[in-house]
């Protein structure tokens, strides 16, 4: 059987924008198709911060893989064993956060790819080719190619390294992760203050500098979505599950309870 194309490192490779739903909360087959229907590219399912057991991860990937929506797991940092299992289970792409040396950046890509580029296990028919794979070298090979790696900028460390990380081969894209970065900056949550701005103007040059894609976390003003993509960023997490239902559930709220008149105050004797 044919391999499943990676449609998200697809579009980034053409230089498009490849927008990201967040999975925190909800633990469905359907949340791939919502996703979908929603306009979105690829899944986050983060297992950093969601409770999320590697079983649920694994089904939902499953389940992503027909609908042309890439499954992408974040785990948490240093859980490389997490994240081989998620991809021999259906996941396409894996998020790392933390990521602040070349070092930890080189062990990253290792683990994840095949030899000759890395020192990744087969772990027999992966779910990426319907569990139908060709012979091991050949899969393999292909597997390395439609897998996609990022790893996450979250401190000025890994800023003032960003050429260097950007620089490891089987590496596909930093992704700042703007709310810690900022915490970590001593401005959390001003995504437009000049240090943040500062640090992604770094990390988009070396993006740039070596061929890597940019990547874009926790901005959702609309004001500095547009700044940061105008930079280059095109990995772009667009919102997740809790963000979404509680925009949205709260607007609902608003406007029915708004269409019944508040009852008249009784006049004091």
């Amino acid at each position: 059987m044919a391999i499943i194309a990676n449609r998200t490192l697809r579009k980034l490779e053409a230089g498009e924008l490849a927008l990201g739903f967040s999975l925190h909360h909800l633990r469905t087959a359907a949340a791939p198709q919502l996703a979908a229907a929603a306009g979105f590219d690829w899944l986050f399912i983060d297992t950093e911060h969601g409770a999320f057991s590697v079983q649920e991860a694994t089904q939902i990937c499953l389940a992503a893989l027909p609908t042309g929506v890439t499954p992408i797991v974040r785990v948490c940092s240093g859980a490389i064993d997490e994240a081989t299992r998620a991809l021999d289970n259906g996941a396409m792409g894996i998020v790392v956060p933390h990521v602040d040396t070349r070092e930890t950046a080189e062990r990253i890509a290792s683990a994840f790819r095949f030899p000759p580029l890395g020192h990744r296990s087969w772990g027999g028919p992966p779910a990426i080719y319907g569990f139908q794979p060709p012979p091991a070298n050949e899969a393999q090979a292909e597997i390395n190619g439609e897998i996609l790696v990022c790893v996450m900028i979250e401190t000025p460390e890994a800023v003032a390294n960003a050429r260097a990380i950007a620089a490891v081969p089987g590496i596909n894209a930093l992704m700042i992760g703007t709310s810690d970065l900022s915490a970590e900056m001593g401005v959390p949550g001003q995504m437009g203050h000049e240090k943040v701005q500062a640090a992604y103007a770094e990390v988009a040059a070396a993006c740039r500098a070596e061929k890597k894609i940019l990547g874009m976390g926790g901005i959702y003003d609309e004001r500095w979505a547009a700044h940061y993509i105008g930079l280059g960023a095109r990995l772009v997490l667009g919102g997740g599950d809790h963000s979404f239902i509680l925009g949205a559930g709260a607007a609902r709220s608003r406007f029915l309870r708004g269409l019944v008149a508040a009852p008249k105050q009784s006049a004091v004797a």
